[in-house]
């Protein structure tokens, strides 16, 4: 993967992809989509765009990435809802790092028109 390359893994230039949410403000139009922006802000170390993206009622003070932390990949292996017609969604998910793998399924609701990560229920 390039650095041009964007992290969550679809075929498009970071900026075309996940990059324009972080740093043009645009909301993300589904829950996967901003389920892989978030992936890729953990990537890159946006703090400030995960903690936007954080639903108000679960959104911790600060938070404090690791930065020896090095992603290596994202699969999607499912989601339900969370489309331009929903107010809620969930996405099941791979991502990996260098020494293993979080497989967790999120939670994403609507605020004020845009989507946000509520939780999510780490799985086997």
């Amino acid at each position: 993967m390039t650095s041009r390359t964007c992290p969550c893994g679809l075929p498009r230039s970071y900026d075309a992809c996940c990059g324009r949410f972080h740093q043009q403000g645009a909301g993300a139009p589904t829950a996967e989509a901003l389920m892989r922006s978030r992936y890729s802000a953990f990537v890159k170390g946006d703090t400030g765009y995960l903690l936007r993206t954080w639903h108000p009622r679960t959104r911790p003070e600060r938070l404090e990435l690791d930065p020896r932390m090095r992603w290596t990949g994202l699969e999607i292996v499912d989601s339900t809802d969370g489309s331009a017609f929903h107010t809620t969604g969930t996405v099941t998910f791979r991502a990996s790092y260098r020494g293993g793998a979080l497989h967790e399924r999120s939670r994403f609701e609507r605020v004020d028109g845009a989507w946000v990560y509520v939780d999510g229920e780490f799985l086997d």
